[in-house]
């Protein structure tokens, strides 16, 4: 068991990343007592995971200029008082170290030198807390987001912690799991006596069980620090004004009616899938050979199935079209994530198929030196092909990011677009006469990321990050954009300048298809709500003759 809840004190406390002009945040002044549980507010971008890094003791001042003022956990240095300190970061997937669940449940115990015999029963309590029933040794690499962000979580708890630190905890599951998860949080301290600071934007689901909410200004310091009670009644319309999120209120728009106004050339869809079946297992190199000499060669050629695979869901079937909202929606491990990569041609179906309109393949690129129209499956296109039809964001922003500013990072997809970065030779413009800075800097402006228009990518917030991915999708123009998660980590006023971008993005006839937990997303973008976890899944699951793929993919045979 932990000695007891830590102690928090700072003073003028600040940290400022390097190559940025202005500090994450700066002049906090705070004190939190053993076993308190507090709720840390603030805007995107006003430094509140920076702050929760800091308290476990991992940034590192190598220069001696980052940290400002003074922070201490139990009257010692962050740094020396880690084997207390338990974090949980925005990114599921650096919760996960070893391969097995099992194992990587046990990582943290064993390294704080917990005798064997306790390992197991922490390790069994922990699991179940958090509601994942998985055998241990099933691998962690088959999990999917929510799943990984659950077993985070556990694994964390079962170090049992005197601080617990906790970043968007709830961001990545079905609204089941966020109270399963919430009430295992919060059983956990108090048992343990730990200390609980938690970030999170669902201010509503934390509000009754916290003792006290901080909320950090983008300006700097401490706007609001009291007791739930107090800081939203006497500060609710100051915390709407900064874009904190507040129970009961949601910046709901109204959803503009498409109704009798859908172009006929919008009516037939981009892309369907028939009888679809996913999996997050890689396939073997022979089955991945076998299945691209069939797409490739005619869209009647019968496609092999990869029987080995595990799938994550399966009897797929939907159509996506210009103008359009998919919502895809279900609880955690039900595939979700899995079928947008399928969808946007990253990974190949383990069963039946997802199949490209004539449309969308007859894209010309006139940059380009030599036309090609590319096969009827996205999974076989090539990634140039792929970038101005469909445009992927990942549940992980970090993944996708490439460049070291975010400018440049906005910049280049935009010339990605135009002939794998070929432009005019004289004026610099794109084929479609724009210039691709001039694009950059309009998303920036859009996406509220103008401040950091030099700062390195990975020094942003969550919710900067989140929208900095949107962007660099959004910067080539693709005719569907696939989008998991959109709305993590962002505060109520990114979240409502992001609805209007994509609701532009459909009126001007791009498809977008979210993979989301947020109903009010949802219901803000309006369009189809596709759910998994019931089979079959969609009026045209079971059609999988090969007429079918002609019907959309136009009935040619492709040949280079």
């Amino acid at each position: 068991m932990s000695a007891g809840g830590a102690s928090v004190s700072a003073r003028g406390f600040g940290w400022h990343h390097a190559g940025r002009d202005e500090p994450a945040f700066r002049d906090v002044d705070l004190d939190i007592a053993p076993g308190q549980k507090v709720l840390l507010l603030g805007p995107s971008g006003a430094g509140k995971s920076t702050l929760l890094h800091a308290l476990a003791g991992v940034l590192e001042d190598d220069d001696g200029e980052a940290a400002l003022g003074r922070v201490t956990v139990n009257g010692t240095d962050p740094r020396d008082a880690r084997a207390s300190v338990g974090l949980m970061q925005q990114d599921p997937e650096s919760s996960i170290v070893l391969s097995r669940v099992g194992d990587d449940l046990a990582f943290g115990p064993e390294n704080l030198g917990v005798p064997r015999d306790e390992i197991v029963g922490r390790c069994r309590r922990a699991l179940q807390s958090v509601g994942l029933d998985l055998p241990w040794e099933h691998p962690t690499s088959a999990l999917s987001g929510g799943q990984k962000q659950r077993l985070g979580l556990a694994g964390i708890l079962a170090m049992e912690p005197g601080l617990l630190l906790l970043d968007e905890p709830t961001a990545n599951l079905d609204p089941d799991g966020v109270v399963e998860v919430r009430d295992a949080v919060v059983a956990a301290a108090e048992e343990y006596g730990s200390t609980l600071v938690v970030v999170e934007h669902r201010v509503a689901v934390w509000a009754d069980v916290v003792d006290r909410i901080i909320v950090l200004s983008s300006k700097g310091g401490i706007s609001h620090d009291g007791t739930p009670a107090e800081v939203l009644g006497r500060a609710r319309e100051e915390l709407l004004d900064a874009g904190v999120w507040v129970p009961d209120h949601v910046p709901r728009r109204p959803v503009a009616s498409a109704a009798g106004n859908v172009p006929v050339d919008w009516q037939e869809p981009l892309l369907e899938a028939c009888g679809l079946a996913v999996t997050r297992q890689h396939p073997s190199r022979s089955w991945r050979r076998a299945r691209r000499r069939a797409v490739r060669k005619s869209p009647s050629t019968p496609i092999p199935a990869a029987r080995d695979a595990v799938r994550a869901t399966e009897n797929v079937g939907l159509r996506v079209h210009r103008g359009q909202h998919l919502a895809v929606t279900g609880p955690n491990g039900a595939g979700k994530s899995t079928l947008a990569l399928t969808l946007a041609g990253l990974i190949p179906p383990a069963a039946g198929y997802v199949a490209a309109s004539e449309e969308l393949r007859h894209l010309r690129d006139p940059a380009a030196r030599v036309a090609r129209t590319p096969p009827w499956d996205p999974w076989a296109w090539a990634s140039g092909q792929l970038i101005a039809r469909i445009g992927t964001v990942f549940q992980e922003p970090e993944h996708q990011f490439v460049r070291s500013t975010v400018g440049e990072e906005l910049v280049l997809g935009a010339r990605l677009a135009d002939g794998a970065g070929r432009r005019h030779p004289t004026n610099g413009q794109t084929h479609d006469g724009e210039d691709p800075e001039a694009r950059a800097q309009e998303l920036l402006e859009r996406l509220g990321l103008e401040h950091v228009k030099d700062a390195n990518p990975f020094t942003l917030s969550g919710g900067e990050k989140r929208r900095l991915s949107v962007g660099t999708a959004l910067a080539a123009r693709p005719r569907i954009l696939v989008l998991d998660e959109p709305t993590f980590g962002q505060d109520a006023r990114t979240w409502a300048n992001l609805v209007d971008l994509l609701r532009e993005v459909m009126a001007a006839g791009s498809a977008v298809v979210s993979v989301t937990h947020d109903h009010a997303f949802v219901e803000a973008l309006g369009g189809e709500e596709l759910r998994l976890g019931n089979y079959p899944q969609g009026p045209e699951a079971q059609a999988t003759e090969a007429e079918s793929v002609d019907a959309v993919a136009g009935g040619e045979a492709w040949t280079s």
